[in-house]
């Protein structure tokens, strides 16, 4: 997508947080930006149309694609940025919660994306750039269900990309690390404590936010979103914030048992 020649985005959960953001920063590189959320909420003072859409409903997902549809004939990019966590023991949350999870992280991403696939095969182009996270690189306890999420949205991406690139059509990931959003918004406690991880999820939890508070800020993840979707060109991925870019480095060149080591220290885990 070249830089002269700015489309149609849509961006969902773009109410706040790393969504918003990048709605923004789009809007400012000139797109026609519309953005959702799972509630009506006003257009934004940036330029930015805000639609209703709730990313585990197929027909509020086939309304809202249909709705920018009809307003301008065409999507060229796709942001796939609505998420929810949940951190606690693997063991403590429901196969019902687990699905849910699913539902919003992976499903999600993939309705969003198999609504707006037959308009981009249409137009000949088109790209879909798909939030994931540093924690689909590493293993992440306590928080191992959002990171079996982000893992699969990992997979399904780097497959679909090999899939549509003759259609003219480019999938991209966005990998983050720790970014200073709301918390409490954006996480989900375990519905089936248990008492021998109490003590261990408190302090996950006190740890998650001050590792938060001193987090990336939103823009710039905002900013590798723009970078992935002004670039004709684009990499299968880009990681947003040195903490992030140090994570695949070590990730993908160290031995395992230094990163196994240092994981843990960095968790605050005994050795």
């Amino acid at each position: 997508m070249k830089t002269t020649q700015r489309g149609v985005t849509l961006v969902t959960g773009a109410s706040s947080g790393i969504g918003l953001a990048t709605a923004r920063a789009l809007r400012r590189e000139g797109f026609r930006v519309f953005g959702t959320s799972r509630k009506r909420t006003g257009d934004n003072s940036d330029g930015i149309t805000m639609l209703v859409c709730d990313v585990t409903d197929d027909a509020s997902v086939q309304q809202a694609v249909h709705e920018v549809q009809s307003r301008e004939g065409r999507i060229d990019l796709l942001v796939n940025n609505a998420g929810i966590g949940l951190l606690g023991g693997a063991e403590e949350s429901s196969q019902e919660q687990v699905k849910a999870l699913f539902d919003v992280n992976v499903f999600g991403v993939m309705r969003m994306t198999n609504a707006v696939l037959p308009m981009m095969r249409r137009q000949q182009i088109g790209r879909i750039i798909n939030l994931s996270s540093v924690l689909g690189l590493i293993p992440a306890p306590y928080n191992a269900l959002y990171a079996a999420t982000k893992h699969a949205v990992e997979g399904y991406s780097e497959s679909l990309d090999h899939e549509v690139r003759t259609q003219g059509i480019r999938v991209v990931l966005i990998e983050p690390g720790v970014t200073r959003t709301a918390f409490e918004e954006n996480i989900t406690r375990p519905d089936h404590p248990l008492p021998l991880y109490d003590r261990i999820r408190a302090d996950a939890e006190k740890f998650m936010r001050e590792i938060v508070d001193k987090g990336d800020a939103p823009e710039v993840v905002a900013e590798a979103v723009v970078r992935a979707a002004n670039t004709p060109a684009p990499r299968r991925r880009y990681t947003a914030g040195k903490a992030a870019a140090q994570v695949r480095f070590v990730r993908r060149f160290l031995p395992e048992s230094f990163v196994d080591k240092s994981l843990r220290k960095f968790n605050r885990l005994p050795a």
